[in-house]
């Protein structure tokens, strides 16, 4: 027995589910998810987040130079290198957050970057299944269509049609971008393999669907409301910068590029145009880098919003398990009275 006890205290509280009490769990959910927003002081999210983001920009930017000129082979490498880049490094910084939010000490960004290929591929590959059923899915919803050409009962089979795929297909679509993405990320994260991210989406969709597309709605809304108000932030100290600088101390500032570098809008000089300004191209660059800095914080948000997420939906498995574990003892152990026995004597003093 003392080892037994202590086999379970050797074992990690954040290994162990999270369990939720009833009545309870959707407000202690929420409350999770709104912790999110203490990821803005993630260091190792946010520096791997920036240099994702500035490092597949750059590919990006090189891609359609590529793409343009008709050099198809090298353009698409390069956006299919973009695209790896922001799954690497989007996972890379998942896993710190994981790692935050299991209350473990978060890892370093190089070694995130290190384990961050094998939670990515099973992603891809759970996001590969989910695309392949849809594909199935949109066949055999075709194939009904067809039959709609049919002469004489085709009307009548479309209008049938209409209540039924519309929904369906509307479902589909809030599945997959309410529950797959946000819920296998996190689990890929987390540990999870292939086929037990695929039985827990399977398991929200069966016991808790609404429940589940609420809280990834919360999360979503969270970020976007970070995201407007950091958009505020800049937009206010970009129009004081520009006043100060261009307005009161007469610097040669073009203050419309220099507003529209803040929100990522280059500026792109025609052939045989003057070159700006000095302190305008000087002043662009800068603003590149807070518009680069005010997408990395919304995005750093919203995953350890999914991090919140999944341990939630994870703790209320937890709980229902538990629940149903309870039920069982309490079946095994209430007394069998005797069928022989009277009334009387069943019935204890």
């Amino acid at each position: 027995m003392g080892a037994t006890m202590s086999s379970d205290s050797s074992r990690s509280p954040a290994s162990r589910p999270r369990p939720m009490r009833p009545g309870s769990g959707s407000l202690r959910a929420l409350d999770a998810v709104l912790q999110s927003v203490e990821s803005v002081r993630n260091g190792g999210a946010l520096y791997l987040l920036l240099l994702s983001f500035a490092l597949a920009g750059w590919l990006l930017v090189s891609a359609q130079r590529l793409l343009g000129g008709e050099s198809w082979w090298p353009g698409g490498a390069l956006a299919a290198a973009a695209f790896l880049v922001v799954l690497y490094g989007s996972t890379a910084a998942g896993l710190v957050l994981m790692d935050e939010a299991l209350g473990r000490v978060p890892r370093h960004p190089l070694d995130a970057l290190r384990a961050a290929p094998a939670p990515a591929h099973r992603l891809l590959a759970v996001v590969l299944t989910v695309l392949l059923l849809a594909a199935v899915l949109l066949v055999a919803t075709a194939g009904l269509l067809w039959l709609a050409r049919l002469p004489g009962v085709g009307a009548a089979w479309l209008g049938l049609l209409v209540p039924v795929v519309v929904p369906v297909l509307g479902l589909v679509a809030l599945v997959m971008v309410t529950l797959v993405g946000p819920i296998a990320a996190p689990a890929a994260w987390f540990g999870l393999r292939w086929r037990q991210i695929l039985a827990l989406l399977m398991r929200q969709l069966q016991v808790r669907p609404v429940h589940a597309v609420l809280l990834s709605a919360a999360v979503s809304l969270l970020s976007a409301a970070v995201a407007g108000l950091i958009s505020f932030m800049v937009l206010a100290g970009g129009r004081a910068f520009a006043a100060l600088a261009a307005g009161l101390l007469g610097l040669p500032l073009a203050v419309p590029p220099f507003l529209s570098a803040l929100f990522g809008m280059g500026l792109r000089v025609a052939p045989g145009a003057a070159p700006l300004p000095e302190h305008t191209s000087a002043a662009i660059t800068g603003a590149g880098l807070v518009f680069a800095l005010g997408l990395v914080v919304p995005g750093a948000v919203y995953l350890r919003g999914l991090c919140e997420l999944f341990l939630a939906l994870r703790g209320a498995d937890a709980g229902a398990d538990a629940d149903a574990d309870l039920e069982a003892d309490a079946a095994r152990s209430a007394p069998v009275a005797d069928p022989g026995a009277s009334p009387a004597t069943a019935a204890p003093d």
